[in-house]
């Protein structure tokens, strides 16, 4: 990208960056007084309700500095790397304890400094550290270490320290970093990499671990010779290529960020360190080298970028053991209601690379049946198999293509394995259940290339057996589905085109319906799918495996859409949030405490808060249904 010539007020700006600037010729201004530190930050505003301006670590401690350079508040100690997040409060510190090699929490709070909440210690030294606030107002730190080794930690809520800091994820970040901030409203961590660029990562609990550059190092990006501090505004990403001397601008734009223009800071010996806030002016900075830190101004104001509106979260109250298998191993949850005892119900998942699993509703494992890799299962209740009754689930067997069959005891819960049934689909994916009005439980198992087979089961004879019933086809790989068996209807997932619906019935058309579309609020893939029996009405729900969330409609036509949701962490349990969701279910019966108006269970692809292997979260109905405004 060409430059210009610089200006007289030692601007140097990239020819295709003017538009984004506020007035043809831009500028900055630096303020030749040096101040006292060479480590300081702006203060939000709003920050707290005195003068208080910004943070500055001196000789002695960590000082909260006012309009007037004036010091109103003295942390004793030595300290370097801090962020802080603010609220109408006061402001929430993360700092670096020098001497002890620690990370630390403090709030500012009335004007004067709270108690200190130390960090675990780590296994690496601490480069740099940064805060993130979620759209849950859940608050983490990120810590930089050497040779490409960091940590993301759960450590407030609503601005206040927890008691125990969670660790929620291990993260390999480039060596040479020592710089990162967070844009909260985006959840991006931005790292830099001093001799390649800066990069972006997800910021979110539940994101996964992969990143993108922001800028590199000539010949490949625009950075002369380094990647030094960064400082994020909503609309604004600023840069400092340190040796250089040059202040690089970012604008932002709905998806990502666009170069803006480079800033020549003529008066600085390899700046590291930029804070930004903004003015009705432009941009007010504190720019830190060798020498000290000094303020600056510069007449830029990024144009303003649309917010999405934020998906409401809602908390997990119980995880379960994780299954045994490494790697994506859970796959699909059903729910066995216990009529009898209801609070002995149970919760029925696949370990697709081992088998089946039984959970209590305090999310502990109960049962282990390892028989195969098992993908998809559902429940029905009444199956007359010889001369007892048993309730019975149904799992997709992908070593057999075959349907594999578990007779459960209505009174324990108890599975046992009862065999098998086989089909001429050559790669068996997912599998739901139907009972009819007669009840008759049919099975619809579906292939990898579209194919459903509808089986109806029997068991008179004391041995399972299958009829097929039905076939019909989508024209990509579908997965989930799920019948309603009140209004016998079936829905159906093709995983990246849309949700279909037709009849249930074994005589009913195959012709299928749109319910709703890939786009707007559903991110393909499509996976689990879900039917809610309200009082007044019923409710599909939908993984949006896209964009880690729910989706719900009404359960019938126009299946007008009520909103989405995502799984958030529990701060107060410890337990992390669901994402990358493959199956789920949904109940409306009464199981008693939490879960007196219905369960929704749902497979978590990240486990974290510890890291561990894959595993289910159970969410109260009430909880969704108040987050959404359902009936």
């Amino acid at each position: 990208m060409r430059k210009l010539t610089r200006s007289l007020s030692g601007l140097c700006i990239a020819l295709a960056a003017c538009q984004g600037f506020a007035s043809p010729v831009p500028a900055i201004t630096v303020d030749p007084a040096l101040l006292a530190t060479q480590n300081t930050q702006w203060l939000a505003v709003g920050s707290s309700r005195t003068t208080a301006e910004r943070l500055q670590v001196a000789d002695k401690g960590l000082q909260v500095i006012d309009r007037n350079g004036q010091v109103l508040g003295e942390l004793p100690g030595r300290f370097e790397a801090f962020d802080h997040r603010s609220d109408d409060g006061g402001v929430l510190v993360a700092t670096l304890d020098k001497k002890k090699q620690q990370a630390l929490l403090v709030r500012w709070e009335g004007n004067r400094w709270g108690n200190t909440h130390y960090l675990p210690k780590t296994r690496f030294a601490i480069e740099g550290l940064c805060l993130f606030r979620d759209s849950a107002r859940n608050d983490f730190m990120f810590l930089v270490g050497e040779e490409g080794i960091g940590e993301q930690w759960l450590v407030a809520r609503n601005g206040r320290p927890l008691d125990e800091a969670l660790r929620v994820r291990a993260l390999s970040l480039p060596p040479q970093s020592g710089f990162c901030q967070v844009d909260d409203r985006s959840a991006s961590l931005y790292v830099n990499e001093e001799s390649v660029g800066l990069w972006r990562y997800p910021a979110d609990a539940e994101a996964p671990l992969e990143r993108e550059p922001v800028e590199l190092v000539a010949p490949f990006g625009e950075l002369a010779t380094s990647a030094a501090g960064v400082a994020v505004l909503p609309e604004a990403l600023l840069l400092l290529d340190s040796s250089a001397g040059n202040l690089h601008l970012f604008q932002r734009t709905a998806e990502q960020w666009q170069r803006a223009g480079v800033v020549k800071l003529q008066d600085f010996d390899e700046p590291e360190q930029v804070s930004a806030r903004a003015t009705s002016e432009g941009l007010e900075l504190l720019l830190v080298d060798d020498e000290g830190a000094r303020k600056a101004a510069l007449n830029w104001k990024p144009a303003p970028v649309a917010q999405a509106p934020d998906i409401v979260h809602v908390a997990p109250q119980v995880q379960t053991d994780g299954v045994a298998s490494l790697g994506d191993a859970a796959d699909d949850p059903s729910i066995w209601v216990n009529t009898r005892q209801p609070e002995r119900s149970r919760v029925i998942g696949t370990d697709k690379k081992g088998g089946l699993l039984a959970y209590d509703l305090a999310g502990k494992q109960v049962q282990s049946l390892q028989v195969g890799r098992l993908n998809n299962v559902d429940v029905r209740t009444g199956f007359q198999l010889g001369k007892r009754q048993v309730d019975l689930a149904v799992a997709s067997n992908r070593d057999h293509n075959s349907l594999h069959l578990f007779a459960i005891d209505p009174a324990s819960g108890q599975l046992s394995d009862i065999g098998q049934l086989p089909t001429p689909l050559h790669e068996i994916y997912g599998l739901c259940l139907f009972k009819d009005r007669q009840g008759a439980i049919h099975a619809i198992a579906n292939d990898k290339d579209g194919t459903f087979l509808q089986y109806r089961l029997a068991g008179d004879s004391g041995k399972p057996s299958a009829e097929l019933v039905r076939r019909f086809k989508t024209q990509t790989q579908p997965e989930g589905c799920v019948a309603d068996d009140r209004n016998e209807r079936l829905y159906i997932g093709e995983e990246d085109v849309a949700v279909w619906t037709l009849g249930a019935r074994a005589d009913a058309s195959t012709e299928l319906a749109k319910v709703i579309a890939v786009g707007g609020p559903l991110k393909d893939d499509i996976e689990g799918l879900g039917v809610y029996h309200g009082k007044q009405r019923d409710y599909l729900l939908i993984s949006s495996q896209g964009n880690d969330s729910y989706v719900v409609l009404e359960a019938q036509a126009p299946y007008r859409l009520r909103g989405s949701f995502r799984v958030g962490l529990n701060a107060e349990l410890g337990i992390d949030g669901a994402s990358q969701t493959d199956g789920l279910e949904v109940t409306s019966a009464n199981l008693g405490g939490p879960w007196s108006d219905g369960l929704l269970v749902v497979q978590d692809g990240r486990k974290r808060m510890p890291e561990g292997t894959q595993n289910y979260k159970y969410v109260a109905w009430s909880a969704v249904a108040e987050a959404l405004g359902l009936e």
